[in-house]
């Protein structure tokens, strides 16, 4: 079993419709791939997204709004009501990203104090994004005793002080295709370092598609490749890594276990 632990399935021009989705789904399933965590990213985008994938028993969701996706606004009462949605396993994605909109800051800081606010109250964990904004990320997130729900800093791109610091709050560290690029060697450095039991793997469909699939739409059949090159990387098995970083899903994402009767 492999598990792509953050995408976005309802963003994949490949896949517009039910039969493609279907494919795509398909595709996934003959490389491992079992389960996928499809993430919103906007207030407004949810209940399309949850629509798409309805009819998908192997497909996850959260419900938050992504830093960049903040000036069409926050309700987080609206947030909190998508949460209810049996198949809505985290609060996100949120977080801060000072490189791409540095001049929304305290937007941003306010949005995520509410989400990380919201997933305390509501006993979800949070997919955080975070981008040259370290030190203010895990400041925000012992503030709203964020340990208490834990989570995951996807698409990690940070350094190892601030991945061990996340790890110590009790978060995961999600790795994806970036990692197989030729100017990651920082990245491959930190995530050699990673603890079995924190790490997991995704793609972050449609985006960043790991070589060999570089220049192409990712999809979620990809995280095969990431998670090859990352046990190769770590001096691992391909089939312990696809065994423990599952493990590790289901053991962040209760509400996934449950669904799936693994609680």
């Amino acid at each position: 079993m492999l598990i792509d632990s953050h995408c976005h399935l309802d963003r994949l021009k490949s896949a517009p419709d039910h039969q493609s989705l279907k494919t795509a789904l398909d595709n996934a399933k003959a490389r491992g791939v079992d389960y996928v965590l499809c993430v919103n990213v906007r207030q407004n985008g949810f209940e399309q997204m949850r629509d798409k994938v309805a009819d998908f028993k192997q497909v996850f969701l959260s419900s938050g709004v992504h830093p960049l996706d903040v000036k069409e606004g926050l309700d987080v009462k609206q947030i909190a009501e998508f949460a209810n949605h049996p198949k809505v396993v985290a609060i996100g994605e949120t977080g801060l990203d000072y490189y791409y909109a540095d001049e929304t800051k305290a937007l941003q800081q306010s949005c995520f104090e509410q989400q990380i606010a919201l997933a305390v109250e509501v006993d979800k964990p949070l997919i955080v994004h975070t981008r040259d904004a370290r030190e203010d990320t895990i400041a925000m997130l012992k503030q709203g005793k964020a340990d208490t729900v834990g989570g995951v800093l996807h698409c990690f791109t940070e350094n190892w002080e601030m991945a061990k610091t996340a790890i110590d709050l009790g978060f995961y560290i999600s790795v994806s295709g970036i990692v197989t690029f030729k100017n990651a060697s920082e990245l491959r450095n930190v995530i050699r370092k990673v603890p079995k039991d924190r790490l997991l793997v995704e793609t972050d469909a449609p985006y960043l598609a790991p070589v060999p699939h570089r220049g192409q739409e990712n999809q979620p059949a990809y995280v095969r490749d990431v998670a090859e090159f990352v046990a190769e990387l770590r001096g691992e098995k391909y089939p312990d890594l696809a065994h423990y970083t599952s493990e590790n899903f289901f053991n962040l994402f209760k509400d996934a276990a449950r669904l799936v009767g693994r609680s």
